[in-house]
């Protein structure tokens, strides 16, 4: 069975680097469902407004499909390999990602939601409402996430880098920076990083469990 896109997602988030690792790890980053025809009709999102959040089912149009039986999730220091199906690496078999999103908006032929961990023009296959007394398991294990520390970054950006981002702009990318958008296997305090946001390049680095913002670049 062959499925096509229903919408594509429209992000600040231009490359894979710095796309956060899960969905409402960055609360603050707003992006839109934007429906493809014929699906832009008010009709296809009629009720959606209801919810408080929705599912998102899309591909990973920005990696190769893998083959990989084992991977090595970031949470696990990018060193120790599990089952593909153990994971929510993005290398899988039919590259397929599930996210769970809260719903900002809702009109014809655009949904506005934030908390995305999608890249811009990511093709969104289907769309469904998180409904609580299906979706929540507070009480479920979560395996080896459980038992490995994630310790969020303290974010130090100067205040005439941000002065020039208005505040939710600047909300959504400290708590994108928090997340330390570096590979799991690099800690070298000296490296320069450089990540694509909106019209941006943010140059960065990382030492003492600090990630310090060095300039806001235009592209």
């Amino acid at each position: 069975m062959n499925i096509e896109p229903v919408a594509y997602f429209r992000s600040p988030l231009k490359e894979k680097f710095g796309i956060p690792r899960q969905s409402g790890l960055a609360p603050s980053l707003e992006g839109e469902i934007r429906f493809v025809p014929p699906y832009d009709a008010a009709e296809a999102v009629r009720g959606l407004e209801g919810f408080d959040y929705c599912w998102i089912i899309w591909g990973f149009s920005l990696n190769e499909q893998g083959h990989s039986l084992t991977v090595r999730p970031p949470r696990l220091g990018g060193n120790e390999r599990v089952g593909v199906f153990a994971s929510r690496s993005p290398f899988r078999p039919n590259g397929l990602g599930l996210s769970c999103v809260r719903i900002k908006s809702v009109n014809a032929g655009v949904v506005v939601v934030s908390g995305a961990d999608l890249a811009d023009g990511t093709p969104v296959y289907d769309v469904k409402p998180y409904v609580r007394y299906a979706d929540s398991r507070p009480e479920a294990r979560s395996g080896f996430v459980d038992d490995s520390a994630w310790e969020a970054l303290e974010v130090v950006i100067p205040d005439e880098i941000a002065a020039r981002l208005g505040k939710d702009e600047l909300d959504a990318l400290t708590e994108l920076l928090a997340q330390d958008p570096r590979p799991g296997y690099q800690d070298d305090p000296e490296r320069v990083y450089g990540l694509s946001y909106n019209d941006y390049n943010v140059r960065f680095s990382v030492a003492c469990g600090k990630l310090f913002v060095h300039s806001l670049e235009k592209c």
